[in-house]
């Protein structure tokens, strides 16, 4: 079976590395999300640096969101009509070479604040393209009753990536701010070239040109399947609500009084509880009411976001945040389970689509509310309020979505 063929048996978790297709999407997946986590905190730091303002902090996620808000519906009926492994090739080497203008424009101390909000916004215009094709790839590289597992280990080495990627980026950035981006222009290139080596048992067949309708026949497909829209949904508005991380150099500098080394250990500590959560899904993935679950893991991210806001120690800050990324991975391993074994396999970049933009584009967005809310009542406030909206969203989102809640299985 080390060709990736695709079988119908249902072994180990550990047993998916003999998959090539899959040990080649587990490593592309682990080197992209390092490039991508370091440069959470090279450019929130390198920002924060020359203007001292939450506001720009928050408008580094606008910045990634427009993007993605304006091309979403495009990028998912390219993810279903060309060859998905290609579209994040392309990506990829987009964000390459925008790391590339970033380590240039740094190490030669001619970037300046709009032009890093310009090179962002490229960097978003590729994610837009790239998350729906590399989310409906995952399905064609493992084996059949398999997904569960495979979306938690590919979640854990994202996780790995989210912990060691701003720790080691913290570092880097102390020795020179502009070499975080060299490591990023190199771990992106290589993911670029291990792409090509991937080999889909099940290519997806071209559809027609894009009309109006195909465009937006993800968004009609979600509508129509309560349980998948009450999941994105609900990750929409807790992810919007509890957008603490984009405060992070905020409280490392002024609140816990730290350096780029802490902000680098704040941003990777919700990859610690998160990377335990998804290899103990991994060996034992949930067997009954796993919609609950759900629920719960997002009360729990609210309540711990909370503790983080109020929070004046270091230590306890990173107890809070490894939590909040603990009961996170629980809400992330159901719903990409569902929404992938819930959705026909020529649909899956249309649906993706729009689970990137109401999820993962929601992160940005998120971070333009807490910029925008700590200007004007203050980081600690902000975080608080956002916590406290969690936990009433995700109660509130139990009695609107019923399905979603009884949902017992996932395979």
């Amino acid at each position: 079976m080390g060709s990736g063929a695709i079988a119908t048996s249902s072994p180990g978790a550990g047993a998916l590395f003999r998959y090539r297709g899959f040990a080649l999407f587990f490593a592309v997946r682990g080197i992209s999300s390092f490039a991508y986590q370091i440069a959470a905190v090279a450019i929130g730091w390198q920002v924060y640096a020359l203007t001292h303002s939450a506001f720009d902090l928050g408008l580094i996620g606008l910045m990634q969101f427009l993007p993605v808000a304006g091309l979403t519906f495009f990028a998912g009926h390219a993810a279903d009509r060309y060859e998905r492994r290609r579209v994040v090739q392309i990506c990829q080497a987009a964000e390459s070479a925008v790391s590339v203008i970033f380590a240039c424009g740094t190490f030669m101390h001619w970037l300046t604040v709009p032009e890093i909000f310009a090179a962002v916004m490229v960097m978003g215009a590729s994610r837009a393209f790239e998350r729906p094709a590399i989310s409906a790839l995952l399905p064609g590289v493992v084996p059949e009753g398999m997904l569960q597992k495979a979306t938690a280990i590919t979640s854990s080495v994202f996780q790995a990536a989210t912990f060691i990627g701003p720790a080691l980026g913290g570092v880097v950035y102390a020795i020179s701010p502009g070499l975080p981006y060299a490591v990023m222009a190199v771990g992106w290139g290589l993911s670029t070239l291990l792409l090509g080596f991937i080999r889909v048992e099940r290519p997806v067949a071209p559809n027609a040109p894009p009309g109006f309708r195909e465009l937006f026949a993800g968004v009609g497909f979600v509508r129509r399947n309560p349980a998948i829209l009450g999941t994105i949904s609900l990750d929409l508005f807790a992810v919007l609500l509890g957008g603490a991380t984009a405060l992070l150099p905020i409280y490392a500098r002024d609140i816990l009084h730290t350096g780029p080394w802490g902000l680098g250990l704040l941003r990777g500590a919700p990859a610690i509880g998160a990377l335990v959560v998804s290899a103990w899904l991994a060996r034992r993935p949930l067997e009954g009411r796993v919609g609950l679950r759900m629920f719960q893991g997002v009360i729990l991210f609210g309540l711990a976001t909370i503790v983080f806001g109020l929070s004046r120690s270091i230590a306890l800050s990173v107890i809070a945040l490894v939590v909040m990324g603990g009961a996170d991975m629980i809400s992330v391993v159901i719903r990409l389970s569902l929404v992938q074994l819930r959705t026909p396999d020529d649909m899956r970049g249309r649906v993706g689509a729009v689970n990137f933009l109401f999820i993962n584009a929601s992160n940005q967005l998120g971070e333009f509310e807490s910029g925008f809310t700590a200007a004007l009542f203050g980081a600690v406030p902000a975080v608080i309020l956002g916590g406290i909206g969690t936990v009433a969203v995700a109660l509130l989102w139990m009695r609107l979505f019923p399905a979603l809640r009884d949902v017992e299985t996932l395979e």
